[in-house]
């Protein structure tokens, strides 16, 4: 919190934000004028179609969930979405708190022009093998919980619907998963079904693509490799992201889009029980990258998005964040 105050006050008693807390004498005005000077100075946003959805994705989606689960962020929504990010995602109001009813507003004023994700656990274990009537009964409350975030959202359509930290290949090709989907798809509830995975995560993705049936999948990658959510740290015996490069190939030629998360979560600090080694990834950079103006967050979103990845998912805590990776997205073919 100390470091957001810093750069908050930075930014209140520069240039146009001095200017308006001198005429009116508040912090929190002088803090609106000076992030949206600062966003007029964003990069243009780039894009990416999103696998079968057929969407033309700007390449940072906006992560809701943490970022919005206490408190509402309607200036930092919308200077995202002023400036070109489209795709918002949120999830389960058992995980997320208030992040869906957070949201609720500006997906009402935005709803035409955004795509929105969100998604709930399947109550079952990653070793589990589920008969036909455990099938059913899992399809049927994972579908449940879709009518649960949508009067959150105060919404009676999402874009996609995920199986929330999938982690049973079983159930992410599971024909009882498929027919609870096709239900919610007739009834105009949802248009794509989509994995979000940081466990068993490969096997996970295979088992999306053998089944044809998926259009997203969000998966927990570094550029060292798949990040493993119980450890804070790579997946153990991972190959490189430059190695996995067929498996994400094979996800995107059978229409399936990639989004990457965690990508930086190794760098952070101990809060997120990890280690915070920002020189985490530096072995695997080009020496273009590595020169390059960007903070250690920055150049590993840059890097994943050019190796496989169609879009990256940041969790937008403040304004500070967004500036820092909306940076990274929108020019990451610049250090490819």
């Amino acid at each position: 919190m100390t470091q957001r105050r810093t750069f908050l006050q930075q930014l209140a008693f520069a240039g146009i934000g001095g200017t308006v807390l001198l005429k009116t004498g508040k912090l929190s005005a002088a803090v609106e004028a000076a992030e949206a000077a600062e966003a007029a100075k964003f990069p243009k946003m780039t894009y990416r179609t999103l696998g079968r959805t057929g969407f033309n994705a700007s390449r940072l989606v906006y992560g809701c969930g943490a970022a919005l689960s206490r408190n509402r962020a309607d200036r930092v929504l919308k200077l995202a979405f002023d400036h070109g990010v489209n795709v918002y995602d949120v999830g389960t109001s058992s995980y997320y708190r208030d992040a869906q009813r957070n949201l609720a507003d500006f997906v009402g004023a935005n709803r035409d022009e955004i795509f929105l994700i969100t998604k709930d656990f399947v109550s079952v274990g990653a070793d589990a093998n589920p008969n036909l009537e455990e099938s059913k009964a899992i399809a049927a409350d994972w579908e449940s919980k879709l009518d649960t975030c949508l009067a959150d959202l105060n919404q009676e359509h999402v874009d996609a619907y995920y199986i929330m930290g999938a982690n049973n290949p079983r159930i992410v090709n599971n024909d009882e998963i498929f027919n609870s989907f096709e239900r919610a798809k007739a009834a105009g509830k949802v248009s794509h079904l989509g994995i979000s995975t940081h466990e068993n995560a490969s096997e996970c993705l295979s088992a999306a693509v053998e089944s044809g049936k998926y259009s997203l999948a969000m998966l927990a990658m570094t550029p060292a490799g798949w990040y493993d959510w119980a450890s804070k740290t790579t997946v153990k015996n991972s190959k490189p992201l430059k190695d996995l490069q067929p498996e994400l190939q094979s996800a995107r030629d059978s229409g399936i889009g990639l989004i990457a998360m965690k990508v930086g979560r190794m760098l952070a600090p101990r809060m997120f029980g990890g280690r915070g080694n920002r020189d985490a990834f530096d072995d695997h950079y080009s020496e273009k990258l590595l020169k390059a103006n960007l903070s250690s967050f920055q150049r590993s979103y840059a890097y994943v998005l050019e190796n496989g990845f169609d879009v990256v998912n940041a969790d937008i805590q403040n304004f500070h964040i967004l500036a820092e990776n909306f940076t990274a997205a929108a020019t990451s073919s610049h250090y490819a």
